[in-house]
């Protein structure tokens, strides 16, 4: 697989890559380039090949430094798309797309004056729900997950594993279970995100002591490792020109996804992971929250939610809800609230917390 060979001609809004456009179709059909995509990354290109960057030498390691033509260098001296140039990054753009504001609407906030191309790649970031069928090279695939083994862990401990599928048969499976997600097997890669209580058991009989801190103060501090790791290997996926979309649905199916990835007792799923490069246009810019509804300075205060939905509601499309069987039949204009109201109000998976506790997962 680390020699797998990509298409040159892969579809847009690739990190780094400008490949052609449909014959007949503008550049704009393709829709919204992410941030930084029309500097070409010889690295990147370079692994999609199969073949490893040459290094660069001569050069002082540190997050300032800049090649021949002004982008960025990681410290090991490869162009990084965090470190595209930030002239092609409009703060005014990022922070109206990722809010819903109107052009001719006053921005909530006044932005930064610039906005890095690793924070712009971010705040325009997106979920891909279609996948071109080329492999993830190896290299790429360990240097995400590198990425997201660089996220922050409680005391250290790392309670968190990933298992990487890429069997194809083995995705699809659980593709099938979950239904209403064909991306799932578009996606050459699935990630499964786990927490690992297990791993520090076996820390602790290593060496003779007992795991006496098991209890769902340790559940919680696993679930939000790989949480965590989670968030980075997005951010990670993003930065490498890849896609994702976080899928929370495995939990309806742990005792199926359990054994097909021989869990353990001891690690459970959190959430699964869709990897690879996106096909066709971009997804739409899903608007988040305003500040003072999700933000809250010295104390909580949520006051002003009602006051906020009106708007909020109205800078999104109408939701599409996936599963009218289990959350009743769409109201005609459903909107987020409405939609977020829907799925709250209908009780899921029940026997959840009886597979934990089947699985040697303390919750007292």
């Amino acid at each position: 697989m680390a020699g797998a060979a990509i298409p040159a001609a892969t579809r847009r809004g690739i990190s780094g890559i400008s490949a052609p456009t449909t014959p007949g179709r503008s550049a704009e059909a393709d829709g919204p380039r992410r941030p930084g995509a029309r500097r070409r990354s010889a690295w990147l290109r370079a692994i999609r090949r199969g073949a490893p960057p040459r290094p660069r030498t001569g050069r002082a390691a540190g997050p300032s430094m800049r090649d021949s033509d002004g982008r960025g260098l990681a410290p090991s001296g490869i162009p990084c798309h965090a470190a595209a140039a930030m002239s092609e990054n409009d703060p005014e753009r990022l922070i109206r797309g990722r809010y819903g504001v109107a052009p001719e609407a006053p921005l909530p906030f006044t932005p930064l004056p610039e906005v890095p191309a690793g924070l712009a790649a971010l705040l325009d970031r997106r979920v891909t729900r279609r996948y071109a069928p080329d492999p993830v090279p190896e290299p790429l695939l360990q240097t995400l997950l590198a990425g997201a083994q660089s996220a922050p862990s409680k005391s250290d401990l790392q309670q968190y594993a990933i298992v990487v599928l890429r069997d194809a048969a083995r995705i699809a499976r659980i593709a099938d279970w979950i239904t209403g997600m064909d991306w799932i097997k578009q996606a050459p890669v699935f990630l499964l995100f786990c927490g690992d209580v297990r791993r520090g058991r076996r820390l602790c009989a290593h060496h003779g002591r007992a795991h006496a801190n098991d209890n769902v103060d340790t559940f919680l501090n696993a679930t939000a490792d790989a949480a965590l790791a989670l968030g980075f290997a997005v951010m990670a996926a993003e930065a490498l020109g890849l896609g994702t979309c976080p899928i929370s649905y495995v939990r309806n199916h742990v005792e199926k996804i359990g054994p097909l990835c021989a869990l353990p007792e001891g690690v459970f799923p959190v959430a699964g992971l869709t990897l690879g490069f996106p096909a066709g246009a971009r997804n739409w810019l899903s608007p988040r929250l305003p500040q003072p509804v999700v933000v809250h300075r010295e104390r909580y205060d949520d006051s002003g939610l009602e006051a906020a939905l009106p708007a909020y509601d109205a800078a999104r499309p109408p939701a599409k809800p996936r599963y009218p069987e289990i959350h009743g039949p769409r109201p005609e204009g459903c909107a987020w609230s409405e939609n977020a109201a829907r799925q709250l109000a209908v009780p899921e998976r029940f026997g959840l917390r009886t597979w934990l506790k089947s699985r040697g997962l303390s919750l007292d």
